[in-house]
């Protein structure tokens, strides 16, 4: 499927996903022993927001930062140079599926809203060998908070995405694909609608852009739902941060 007119909806956004800069922080505060200049490689950046703060947190190390979209990565490099942090940061135009890099380059991976991709555990498996030994992974993924979801969120998930499980269920994902879980912790429920709500006011536009394409009618026809369907029972789910070492 052609999905440019799903990543023009997101440009200029805030965030291409649920997240925060308190949840980055918190996550990183988390990592250990890390070495004296650690290299961090952001899959899957989007315009970067979490980018940018891991090198505002993390001043002593360096960030790579994955996009398959060069919009995204301009202005990430954009809000990089207007913090201050340009000169840690270095884009790369690539897809989370292939990665160019050699194995054990990095002490750090970090995913926020990204991993759904390719799967919470094909991700971890495909990208362990980035990592060094003792490296961490720091990814947000999407979880059920209840043993049992309404069918209305329950069909959503199915026509999105299936994978979607609890954090137990997660969490042994991780550990079958070869890290230890140090921590999880659940993102509130106002990152959604830091997201959501610039892209909500946009939708207007966005319906009047796609008259005639079907493909970008469907795009923003699931904008809509997924919201309606967040309203209703976005405490049945949401999304959760996983701190992961590899073994």
């Amino acid at each position: 499927m052609d999905i440019s007119f799903l990543l023009k909806m997101h440009e200029g956004l805030p965030r291409q996903g649920p997240g925060s800069n308190e949840c980055t922080r918190k996550a990183f505060s988390m990592l250990k022993n890390l070495p004296e200049h650690p290299e961090i490689l952001d899959i899957g950046c989007g315009s970067g927001m979490q980018t940018v703060e891991l090198a505002r947190i993390c001043p002593e190390g360096h960030v790579t930062a994955v996009d398959i979209h060069p919009p995204f990565l301009d202005d990430l490099a954009r809000r990089a140079e207007a913090a201050g942090v340009g000169e840690r940061i270095t884009t790369v135009r690539a897809s989370m599926d292939d990665l160019p890099f050699g194995d054990g380059s990095f002490d750090v991976l970090w995913a926020e809203s990204s991993i759904f991709i390719v799967g919470f555990g094909e991700g971890l498996s495909l990208w362990k060998r980035l990592l060094r030994p003792g490296g961490y992974a720091c990814i947000t993924e999407a979880v059920w908070f209840t043993d049992e979801p309404s069918p209305a969120a329950v069909g959503f998930w199915n026509d999105c995405y299936p994978a979607i499980t609890s954090v137990e269920e997660t969490c042994a994902k991780a550990e079958d694909a070869g890290y230890e879980v140090v921590a999880t912790f659940r993102l509130p429920g106002s990152v959604w609608w830091d997201y959501y709500t610039p892209l909500e006011k946009r939708l207007p536009e966005l319906k009047k852009a796609a008259v005639g394409d079907p493909v970008a009618e469907s795009f923003v026809a699931f904008s809509e739902g997924e919201m309606a369907v967040y309203r209703e029972h976005g405490d049945e789910y949401g999304y959760a941060f996983f701190v992961l070492r590899r073994r």
